[in-house]
């Protein structure tokens, strides 16, 4: 589990309650269509799980909150200190490239330089992490009831994908120079001279290259979306109270 399912969770009661009174309470089940109102005008009724009518743009306007609320809750998470750093799941390693430096520098003593680089690659990630969520609004804004059909009967990834799909080049344009920057203010450009430079004055050892802020963008990127698809899993599964006015109506 994520540390922050709660938000997600509404998601879970959202799709497991609403919808038409003999829907299944299970996410995503086929043979239902909570949904089969997708283009209808906004303003459609059709009914919640007590009976109670809402308008396809309700069912729209809660998925949207809900995601928007989750999303938020992951970009805080990982932007902030630690976010990468002291979390196995996407703490980011140094590149493949520098596994030689690494073992050679751990021979000898200096494996703290090591460490050092790493750490400032995971601080660059966690300061570019915000960076995402104005694309993470501008995706849920642009959803359409297609969108939210297809999230609706697709995999417990399916919000993720979409997420992936619209986010990420824009993303990965919008991170690189804050990452790269940070590199520089974090003392990582230094770091990485430093450790290069006790490496290369060892005998026999072959040249070795690495693009530090390609990968912090690529490990960065790929954190982001690992928890959106971990809480999107979650949320499947262990439905929680709603929380907001929108859902209330929804569900009440």
């Amino acid at each position: 589990m994520g540390k922050h399912t709660g938000v997600w969770m509404m998601l879970g009661v959202f799709f497991g309650m609403l919808g038409p009174v003999y829907a299944t309470n299970f996410w995503f089940e086929k043979g239902t269509d909570t949904l089969k109102s997708v283009g209808l005008p906004k303003d459609t009724a059709v009914k919640n799980a007590s009976g109670a009518g809402v308008s396809v743009g309700e069912i729209a306007a809660g998925l949207k909150e809900a995601l928007s609320m989750g999303s938020d809750t992951v970009v805080k998470q990982l932007g902030a200190t630690n976010g990468f750093n002291t979390d196995p799941a996407i703490h980011i390693p140094l590149p493949k490239s520098l596994s030689m430096v690494k073992l050679a520098l751990g021979k000898i003593g200096y494996g703290a330089l090591v460490d050092d680089l790493e750490l400032k690659l995971n601080r660059a990630a966690e300061a570019a992490t915000p960076q995402a969520k104005k694309l993470f609004q501008d995706a849920i804004s642009s959803m359409t009831f297609e969108d939210v059909h297809a999230i609706y009967k697709g995999a417990d990834d399916a919000a993720t994908q979409y997420f992936k799909e619209k986010m990420s080049p824009g993303l990965a344009k919008a991170m690189e120079p804050v990452i790269d920057n940070t590199l520089s203010q974090v003392g990582a450009v230094q770091a990485y001279d430093e450790m290069m430079g006790k490496y290369k004055a060892l005998p026999f050892v072959p040249d070795v290259k690495s693009n530090l802020t390609g990968h912090v963008v690529e490990k960065g990127m790929a954190g982001i979306f690992h928890y959106m698809a971990r809480e999107e899993k979650a949320i499947r599964q262990n439905p929680v109270n709603r929380t907001t006015r929108l859902l209330k109506k929804l569900f009440n």
